[in-house]
């Protein structure tokens, strides 16, 4: 039971939040959120499917042919400021003085590589000469002064809103690559690539999550980079965008899981995570939805042979999903126990659902019953790259509490490491997450599906954190291509690693994926 004044109930009413979800919430806080149940992990051959060159092409094929008859859409989570990504380089303007201080004793006492990294790849940086710039006029005499004077000055032109102001910019447009002409933002590149795979009659549709602070931010660099971009690619763009929804917040609660109140007494509610986005993406109507984080991008020379894998998953989602259809279709229709067995063999062999194994006992209609509930879901087709270095979280095959067993997207937090059996599952992972789908949201009637109702809120996140001093409880939701999509049809595909350029630090512009002009070996 929890008690609310009525300037709580309408805190709650203005943001969206019932009280029946506040209370389920508590309730969650109370009962804790128990660890997955690891099966095994997924590998190729079991759970990951490898396509051999001949079969990529003819997949890519099929795609080409179909897309222009459907609606598509490239939806990009790009709400992430960059605060992040310079986490070395506030810790160094906070830290460093270099009055009483040198660079190196510093980078050494804090044992801090990525700074050294940083300035040794200084020029090769896409806002180098922005930057360069901006010093000059502000400091005409800055070549002369002292190297270590140099340096702070240079982060906080960087990082600071009276300089480049880059330490609160959205990600999605920060400078990520230096052409001849200009730099390129995230953003740009998520529109050239696009071009290349999202377009159906040489229009792309792209919908990007985004802060509503940063909006005009976007606009902008849309109506400016547009015109230009078509002009390279003859390709029409449609770009929108949405917020992470108030109703998505997840209420706060003290070790004692009661509601954290402010001193004004208004309940805390804390942003939901990333898997707040199902609400964004079930808003979306087309009939494939190709997702992939703002911050994975290539430079041009790049963009094709990356392309040619988001083809080769369309096209694996096409094939399944024609499937899919005829045999839901073939439901409605008097079938005969034959069909029940292909439909049956089509689930288990091609879409990776477990049927139980009573199936056999139930009667004819159960059976019918049974594989609608089993075809009617989103599917998603994700690409899946080898582990480069130790196993951690992606593809595994869990088990839930009523002993079905399906493939899921797993984060490391999600499993119990102090169990020995679910340690060796987790070791012997050979495939992460690149967070590279494409999926198809509508049924066989090309009614959407209400993606709300596919959810296992039992894959939340309860973390530990403060607020003014005191303690308390937070709620994640589950992740956007973890339990927000538990109870989708799952598919793996293998894909390259060429596919998976994230930018998490600045340093990461540095990596060839990322350098228009390659750098020299061993930077």
């Amino acid at each position: 039971m929890i008690n609310l004044t009525e300037k709580n109930k309408q805190q709650l009413k203005t943001k969206g939040i019932s009280i029946e979800k506040v209370k389920a919430q508590i309730e969650t806080f109370k009962e804790g959120i128990p660890f997955v149940n690891l099966v095994n992990s997924a590998t190729v051959g079991n759970g990951i499917q490898h396509v051999e060159d001949a079969e990529k092409e003819e997949l890519i094929k099929l795609f080409e042919t179909k897309k222009d008859k459907l609606n598509i859409l490239k939806f990009v989570p790009a709400s992430g400021a960059a605060t992040r990504m310079f986490k070395s380089l506030f810790n160094f303007l906070e830290k460093f003085n270099p009055e009483e201080d040198t660079f190196t004793l510093y980078s050494n006492r804090e044992k801090d590589s990525d700074i050294k990294t940083f300035f040794i790849g200084l020029e090769k940086l896409p806002f180098f000469r922005e930057l360069k710039s901006h010093l000059k006029e502000k400091y005409p005499d800055f070549d002369d002064k002292p190297d270590d004077e140099q340096r702070v000055l240079l982060v906080k032109e960087i990082l600071l809103d009276e300089g480049l102001g880059y330490g609160n910019y959205p990600k999605g447009l920060l400078p990520f690559h230096r052409y001849k002409t200009h730099p390129a933002t995230a953003f740009e590149e998520h529109l050239y690539e696009a071009a290349l795979y999202d377009t159906v009659n040489d229009k792309a549709t792209l919908h990007f999550t985004i802060s509503e602070e940063h909006l005009d931010k976007f606009n902008k660099e849309f109506t400016d980079k547009k015109d230009y971009i078509k002009s390279k690619t003859g390709v029409d763009f449609e770009v929108d965008y949405s917020f992470q929804k108030e109703s998505t917040d997840t209420i706060a609660v003290t070790p004692d899981n009661e509601p954290f109140l402010l001193e004004n007494g208004d309940i805390l509610f804390r942003p939901g995570g990333h898997g707040a986005l199902i609400e964004n993406l079930n808003d979306q109507d087309a009939d494939i939805i190709f997702i992939k984080n703002i911050d994975n991008v290539v430079v041009y020379r790049s963009k094709v042979e990356m392309a040619s894998y988001k083809k080769m998953l369309g096209g694996i989602l096409l094939k399944l999903r024609e499937k899919a259809f005829n045999f839901r279709a073939l439901l409605d229709k008097q079938v005969k126990a034959d069909d029940i067995q292909k439909i049956k063999d089509f689930l288990e062999n091609e879409l990776n659902v477990f049927i139980t194994p009573d199936f056999k006992k139930y009667r004819d209609e159960y059976q019918i019953e049974y594989l609608i509930e089993k075809l009617d879901r989103p599917i998603r087709v994700c690409g899946m790259v080898k582990n480069e270095g130790e196993p951690g979280g992606g593809p595994f095959w869990i088990k839930d509490e009523n002993g079905n067993i399906s493939l899921q997207i797993i984060e490391t937090a999600q499993i119990d490491k102090s169990n020995t059996r679910q340690k060796d599952i987790l070791k012997t992972a050979t495939h992460f997450n690149p967070v590279d789908i494409v999926c198809c949201t509508k049924n066989y009637k090309g009614e959407k599906f209400d993606l709300l109702k596919y959810v296992d809120h039992k894959q939340a996140f309860i973390t530990q954190k403060t607020k003014d001093g005191q303690e308390l409880k937070a709620l994640e939701l589950p992740g956007l291509w973890n339990g927000s999509m538990a109870n989708w049809t799952t598919v793996f595909v293998e894909v390259p690693l060429v596919t998976f350029n994230p930018v998490k630090t600045v340093n990461d512009l540095l990596k060839p994926s990322h350098q228009v002009k390659l750098l020299p070996e061993g930077v």
